[in-house]
Parts: structure tokens; sequence; C-alpha cells
């Protein structure tokens, strides 16, 4: 949906993200209030139709049960931040899936029985999921990853014993 609210005017796109800038007005003991619509100039009637336009495009790309959950919503902005909590969840959500994702990349390799295609498509998802969530592997950053395998020390354990071998003895 991103794209095609930015394909039909990126200054929507930039409401929804931003959040809108109603009209307000300061009342003689400070508290900010909605301005009443009898009181808008032509500037406020365009940032109200901005934020009406958007909201209109929301709605028109969902169903029934996600109009349900939006319908209450003042702006574009709080329409999309609810719809996005519904689909993609909370940042602890986010962060979760982002660290099993990542989890998974580090861990990528062919399956047993497993063809290129099939094996291309799976890294596929997998980096697009990454990126629908914001993490994207750059190649500074998977050469970081490489560096600091190849550094990591080679540690070998032998082991000991109590015990001396009597075949070294015979041989004398």
């Amino acid at each position: 949906m991103t794209i095609f609210i930015q394909s039909l005017d990126y200054n929507l796109w930039d409401l929804i993200v931003d959040g809108p800038n109603l009209p307000t007005i300061t009342l003689e003991n400070g508290e900010v209030v909605s301005k009443p619509r009898n009181l808008y100039d032509d500037n406020d009637r365009k940032r109200v139709q901005i934020n009406a336009k958007a909201k209109h495009i929301i709605i028109c790309a969902i169903n029934s049960n996600d109009f349900n959950r939006i319908s209450s919503c003042i702006s574009a902005k709080e329409m999309w931040d609810r719809l996005e909590v519904t689909y993609e969840g909370t940042n602890q959500v986010k962060e979760a899936k982002v660290s099993m994702l990542v989890h998974e990349y580090e861990m990528f390799t062919m399956n047993d029985n497993e063809d290129i295609k099939s094996m291309f498509s799976r890294f596929t998802n997998i980096i697009n999921a990454l990126q629908a969530l914001d993490k994207i592997y750059s190649n500074s950053e998977m050469d970081d990853d490489e560096e600091k395998e190849k550094k990591k020390k080679k540690i070998v354990a032998l082991k000991s014993s109590q015990t001396e071998d009597s075949d070294d003895d015979d041989e004398e």
C-alpha cells in the first residue's frame, strides 16, 4: 500500500507518516483546540482536504474488519499506525521477528536434496522479510561478519591421561 499511496501523491504519504497539521487555535487561557470550520481560511481547508484524501485512500484499500478497527480514527496517520500494529505488531514483536530472521540469515545453508532454485527462493524470502521490517544487510555488514568469523581464535583441547602407555616400555 505504501507504493500505491506514494505514486498517487507523495504529499499524502508524508502526511500519513508525519501526521496531519490540522488547524488549531489557542484560547485566551492558553489551551490549544481544533479550529472551528467556519474560521478556516484557504490554507486550513487545503490541510484538512489532504488528510481527508489520505483517509479515503486507506479506507478504500481495506476490508470491513479493518474498517471497523480504524473508523474512529481522526487522522490518516492514526489509521496507518493502527493498521501497522495490527499487521506488523508492536516494536517488541518486530524486534523478535528481526532477530529470528537474522538468525535464519546467518545460519543459512543449502538443505539436503534441495535444488539451487528452491534454495535461492528460500534465501530471497528471508531477505524480503528482513527488508519489510526495515532490516537491510549491506555488503559491508556481510564483510564485517566474515572478518569476525576469520578472526575468531581456534582453540584446540587435548585430552590428558594419568596412565602411561606400556607399549613404549616394551619396545626398549
